[in-house]
């Protein structure tokens, strides 16, 4: 029968074979020489520390974590989780990236249904030092084990990995939405305001905006309770507690106007839509506001300022055009969407819009580029909006007889598109623009045109699996 090596074994073997006495190597380790005697004579031998461990690996010259998958038994001495060994050692596990050790140990661990809390307490500890992605292992170790389905440590998990699956694919980012939605209401108020703008930010991508309607509503109820109890206990002379939040609440109670205003704008609803205006164009007289939320609270009066010329323009008003077009120009993180509006309308209501294009040509070429950005929601909504624009902006050239430059906009538009995993501008796209003009298109385009095709139809492909 094989005898399978434990630490120890492992540890002595090497002292021998390099010669190694307790004192000689107590020098070169820095462990006290009776310490290290006692971890591998005394009966039973004395625990090893995760930080003795890697002493000893740093004076045998291996790479830091070796024998760890052997250190595992460690942190079960006798059988038992102990979790003042286990902490440190699955901390060092992260720092390494040792995955293969923290599953073998969350396994182990989670044999006792007792430990889920504080598994659940480390993944928070991870949370809060900025290392979410490291997180994730554990968030999913509370999920798998949790024995109450209606508990807030499971949604507050279910929440965390929400966040993290988030990126620039729309259909994942929905699955994703759709799998944790059920658990919303179960988290604590404050988390219950990150998680309705994330959801609210979703569905409005996926153009989906009846449930977009829906969460921002929530979302308005949630951050007006808020907001009311924080001014009942300023009259009542008492603390208002800090919001264990991710933005300012005025964010929360902004964006749940703005976010319902966009949504029946989306609709084409574009009269509903300016109703909403008025709740979030003059938040600078939010009670309690300190430095970071006035400068939110003015974000939303120059948000509220654009939407309503926007929207006047998309209801084909061209009184304000100089107007909104000089906002733009001033506030350069505005002259995507606010094109993206001159298009729409130029194309809806058949006006030339040249001279604008020239004076914004730079940023158009840029655009080009398909540069994006992670947002605040962890997605690339960029891309969205950039597929969109290249579309009206191919629509305008087409209708202005500019087949060249329509069709190399149709291909922008594709390229973002295919980023995007977006199956219906896929379907949108090509059916009602590029098989219609490609007779004006040249052999170059015709070249990237099936290229970007492949892209587009190996996305949908790798989404049916």
């Amino acid at each position: 029968m094989e005898h399978t090596p434990t630490i120890r074994s492992k540890i002595e073997t090497e002292l021998k074979q390099r010669g190694y006495t307790f004192s000689s190597f107590s020098k070169i380790s820095g462990i006290n020489r009776g310490t290290f005697s006692t971890m591998l004579n005394s009966n039973p031998p004395k625990p090893i520390s995760v930080r003795q461990m890697d002493l000893i690996t740093k004076a045998l010259g291996y790479p830091e974590g070796w024998l760890y998958e052997l250190y595992i038994d460690e942190c079960f001495y006798e059988g038992k989780g102990h979790w003042k060994r286990i902490k440190p050692f699955l901390m060092r596990c992260v720092e390494l990236g040792r995955k293969d050790c923290i599953r073998r140990v969350l396994s182990r661990l989670t044999e006792d249904l007792s430990y889920v809390s504080t598994v659940f307490e480390f993944a928070e500890e991870l949370h809060e030092a900025g290392k979410e992605k490291e997180a994730i292992p554990f968030y999913e170790c509370v999920v798998e084990n949790e024995r109450y389905h209606h508990s807030e440590r499971l949604a507050i998990s279910q929440f965390r990995l929400f966040s993290c699956s988030l990126n620039k694919d729309l259909e994942n980012n929905r699955q994703q939405a759709i799998k944790f939605a059920p658990y919303r209401k179960n988290l604590p108020e404050s988390h219950q305001l990150d998680a309705l703008l994330k959801l609210a930010n979703v569905y409005y991508q996926v153009d989906d905006c009846e449930t977009t309607i829906r969460y921002t509503r929530e979302l308005e109820v949630i951050a007006t309770n808020i907001y009311q109890q924080q001014i009942q206990a300023r009259l009542r002379k008492r603390e208002v507690k800090p919001l264990n939040t991710e933005r300012h609440l005025i964010v929360y109670y902004g964006q749940a106007y703005l976010t319902q205003g966009n949504a029946y704008e989306k609709q084409g609803l574009y009269k509903k839509a300016m109703e909403f205006i008025p709740y979030y164009a003059n938040l600078t007289d939010f009670e309690g506001l300190d430095e970071v939320g006035m400068l939110e609270a003015r974000k939303f009066e120059m948000w509220a300022e654009a939407n309503r010329l926007n929207l006047e323009i998309l209801m084909g008003d061209m009184t304000n055009l100089p107007a909104y077009v000089e906002l733009i120009r001033n506030n350069p993180q505005e002259i995507l969407l606010g094109l993206l509006t001159i298009l729409e309308s130029a194309n809806t209501y058949n006006y030339m819009i040249d001279e604008y294009l020239i004076l914004f040509g730079e940023n158009i070429n840029e655009f080009r580029d398909l540069r994006t950005n992670i947002s605040y929601y962890k997605t690339n909504y960029n891309l969205a909006n950039y597929s969109r624009f290249f579309l009206e902006l191919s629509r305008y050239y087409f209708n202005k007889g500019n087949y060249s430059e329509a069709i190399d906009c149709m291909l922008n538009s594709l390229k973002a598109t295919s980023q995007l995993n977006d199956k219906a501008y896929y379907i949108k796209s090509i059916t009602l623009l590029f098989e219609k003009y490609k007779d004006h298109s040249t052999h170059e385009q015709r070249t990237e045109y099936e290229k970007v095709i492949k892209a587009v139809e190996n996305n949908i492909k790798e989404m049916t699996f």
